[in-house]
Formats: C-alpha cells, structure tokens, sequence
C-alpha cells in the first residue's frame, strides 16, 4: 500500500513511518519541518527510506504533488498546543482548518482516495462527563471560571446541587464543549473530513488523540505536551511546574500505541466512518505524573512545584472511553506507564534539552491568560 504521512517528520508522524515501512507499505512524507518542531531541519530519526517532500499543507501545488500514486493518506501535520492557540489564532486556523481544506480540495481533484485516517484531539470534548453522586446522573458541566474556582475549589460542582461531582469517561458521541482554539481547529478538521469522505465516498476515520507521549518528543519545544515539559525541566536542573492544585488528571497514551492504532486503522476492515478515542482510559493526576518522571529520571527528592495558578479555558478532567477502539480497531495499548516514561527518561537523558517554560508563562501573563495563585476557599485547599 502507497501511504501518505502529513506532518510524517514529526514526533507521532516519524514513529509511524517506522512502523508502516517494517509492515511493507511505500511511504511518503509531506512536512513543512516548522523551525518551533524542528530547529535544525529533519531529524535524523527520520526514515531513509520515505520519500521526504518539504512543503507545506496549506500549499495545493505542494498537496497535489504529494498525493500522486497514493493510495491512503494520514494527516497529521498541525499547529499543536491548547495555550499557545490562545494568542496565535491566525497561525492555527490557517494551520489546521485552511490546510486541511488544502489538502481535502486536492484529495477531491483526484477523485478521493481509498482512506483518509486523521489525527484530531481529545482537547475537543472540552471537560469530561461527570456523575452526580446523589442520583448517579451523569452531566456535562460548564468551563470554570476564576468566580467558580474562588467559590467551590478547583473540581466542579453540580450546577443544581452545588455537590462535587466524579469524573467518568468520555465517549465519542459526548457532545464536543471545547472552546479553546486549538480544540476548535481540531473539531473542525474532524467536520470538513467526515463532510467531504460522505460526499466524495471515500472512508475517513478521525482518531482523537489523548495525550500522548514518547521518545522524539521535543524537549525544547514548551508548547509538545505536560510530560516532556515536565521532564525538560527536571534535567535542566528545575523542578515541573504544576498549576492548580496538582489534582487535575489526564489520559496518557505512549506514541507507540498511538502508531499500533494507526496502522490499524489504514490496514482493518472499518465497520464504518466516524471517531474512536485513542487512550489509554486512565486517568493521571498531573502532581504525580511531574513525581512519576522525577523518579524515573533519577530525581525522586526533586519536589514539583504547585503553583495554585490557574491557566484560563483549561479543563478539569477527561480520560478516554475505549470500547469503540476494541470494537472498530481491535486495539488496547500495551505499553504500561511505567514502562512508557523509563524508555523517554532514558532516550531524553542523550538529547539536548532546553526549558523554555519561563518564556512560555511570560507570553501568558502578557495576555492575562494566566492568573495569579487563588487564595483557597473556606474549607477547601489548594495543596
């Protein structure tokens, strides 16, 4: 099979080159090696054995000749990072939502294609869905706001009961409340690819992504994702930064699992078209994720730092309903926690590595995105 990688340079995209070429498929790759991911050009993990196109998805000439002799693409170039989204808007809606029409306008040309698989977010949910302990209801509540935090504490509350409310996964047919612009982009490309594979009669499955980590993960990019974050400062000497209270959680997934479903998703037969969440479905406390890293990077007494800040239009809580991924994909992730974080430590330990956490919090304050630490509520702590 003659498959497509958009954004195939990259951290997700590169780890799946590999796996696609040990399967036996031709490989192309169509990256625009953005300096912020890649500051000294193609990595040199990348695949001798793909065909590299430099280019850029929202370039149609570019697009169309990456698309010749193709029989699958996997789009999975995009300006990635929920914060940065908030005071870069032009940059990612042009990204994500104009390139992707670049790249649908050019699958349409040819008559579509035999599979379009794309790599979206889980960021698009906004929080997760909550049980009410009193009744076992299960709702969606609001995005917090600094008012909500000062009055109930950091964790949600019923909107009727004022009673704090429990977390439980998010399936893929939840109704999608995230509002930050990163989540926006990425909703909108899962609706333009559905819209035209319906239209065109080409299948298209959008794969949201939870968070996922890995060997190749940028280290000096603070915008790649909470764990090389986290693990970028912990070898530079400083301790991760935490906001909130620390009790925030999210569903972490190794880029290797992430790759396994991918390649599922070109070589199964599909049951249909449509989203599957691709996580792990456990839910991380992020204050032990930064001591989870710190004790595999051979730092255990190095304490992280919980700020009590809170970064506006972040979510509480949300982790992955899996059972559409067993069902469409066959999938489950092997790759256990612990044994997904030693193998970054131990690859990032050979890497340069550089913090730029401080630049990326002043860009933050800059905008009033991020608050001053909120003093607790009667009765509630923020430690």
């Amino acid at each position: 099979m003659r498959v497509l990688v958009t954004g195939g340079a990259g951290f997700i995209g590169s780890f799946l080159v590999d796996r696609l070429l040990t399967a036996g498929h031709t490989v192309r790759v169509l990256d625009a090696l953005d300096p912020q991911a890649h500051p000294h050009g193609p990595r040199a993990y990348l695949a001798p054995e793909a065909e590299l196109q430099v280019g850029d998805i929202r370039d149609r000439g570019a697009c169309d000749a990456a698309l010749g002799g193709v029989d699958v693409v996997v789009h999975a170039a995009a300006a990635v990072g929920v914060a940065q989204s908030l005071y870069r808007v032009e940059h990612y809606l042009d990204v994500n939502v104009r390139g992707t029409a670049t790249l649908l306008d050019a699958i349409a040309a040819r008559g579509g294609v035999e599979r379009l698989v794309v790599l979206t977010s889980m960021t698009a949910y906004g929080e997760g869905p909550y049980r009410r302990p009193s009744d076992g209801r299960v709702q969606r509540v609001a995005a917090r706001s600094e008012p909500d935090i000062l009055r109930w504490g950091w964790e949600p509350v019923c909107p009727e009961t004022h009673e704090a409310l429990v977390a439980v996964p998010t399936p893929e047919d939840a109704e999608l409340t995230g509002r930050n612009v990163y989540a926006l982009t990425k909703r909108y490309q899962e609706e333009l690819t559905l819209s035209l594979g319906a239209v065109y009669g080409f299948p298209v499955l959008c794969l949201r992504l939870f968070n996922v980590y890995g060997p190749r993960q940028s280290l000096a990019n603070p915008y790649t994702g909470v764990v090389a974050i986290f693990l970028s400062r912990l070898l530079t000497g400083q301790p991760p930064v935490v906001y909130e209270d620390g009790g925030q959680t999210r569903d972490f997934i190794s880029v290797h699992d992430v790759t396994a479903a991918v390649a599922a998703a070109i070589e199964r037969p599909l049951p249909g078209t449509g989203v599957v969440n691709i996580g792990s479905g456990v839910p991380r406390r992020i204050e032990d994720v930064a001591r989870a890293l710190a004790r595999v990077a051979g730092l255990p007494d190095v304490e992280p730092r919980v700020t009590g800040q809170f970064r506006r239009g972040d979510i509480r809580h949300c982790f992955a309903d899996v059972h559409r991924a067993r069902a469409w994909l066959g999938f489950a992730p092997r790759v256990s926690w612990e044994a997904g974080i030693a193998e970054l430590a131990r690859e990032a330990a050979e890497r340069p590595v550089r913090d730029g956490v401080a630049g990326a919090e002043a860009e933050l304050r800059a905008r009033a995105l991020l608050t001053e630490r909120l003093p607790a509520p009667k009765g509630v702590s923020h430690s």
